[in-house]
């Protein structure tokens, strides 16, 4: 509690211009008193998933991994950052907002499709 009022703090104090909008939201993400809509929550919990798809997928082509259990690893952590970032980092009431399943659910598609397309093009670019 101690720690997200600080958040607040170091925000309210520099919103006079000097903190960019990126740091904002930033702060946002960190901050486990901030209030989050469905949609918003969604988006970020979609982003953090794109990225982590797109650094393992990376990291999947250039050392040169092969086999279906990378995928699994991957998805198990993907899942395992997501759920630790809600539960843990912002510490909300998984039931406003569809119950672990959905929240575990938003963007696991897009971001399996993202980790296989990174993977697949390093290994080939840098293997063949």
């Amino acid at each position: 509690m101690k720690e997200g009022k600080s958040v607040k703090l170091h925000v309210q104090q520099h919103t006079n211009g000097h903190l960019s909008p990126f740091k904002l939201k930033l702060a946002k993400w960190l901050d486990p008193e901030a209030s989050w809509d469905k949609d918003q929550l969604g988006d970020a919990l979609h982003w953090i998933r794109q990225f982590v798809a797109l650094v393992c997928g990376l990291l999947c082509g250039a050392i040169p991994l092969a086999g279906g259990i990378w995928i699994v690893m991957f998805l198990v952590l993907s899942s395992g950052i997501i759920y630790g970032y809600y539960a843990m980092v912002l510490k909300i009431d998984e039931e406003e907002y569809g119950g672990h399943g959905a929240l575990l659910q938003e963007g696991l598609f897009a971001s399996l499709t993202l980790f296989l397309l990174a993977w697949i093009l390093v290994y080939s670019l840098a293997h063949f």
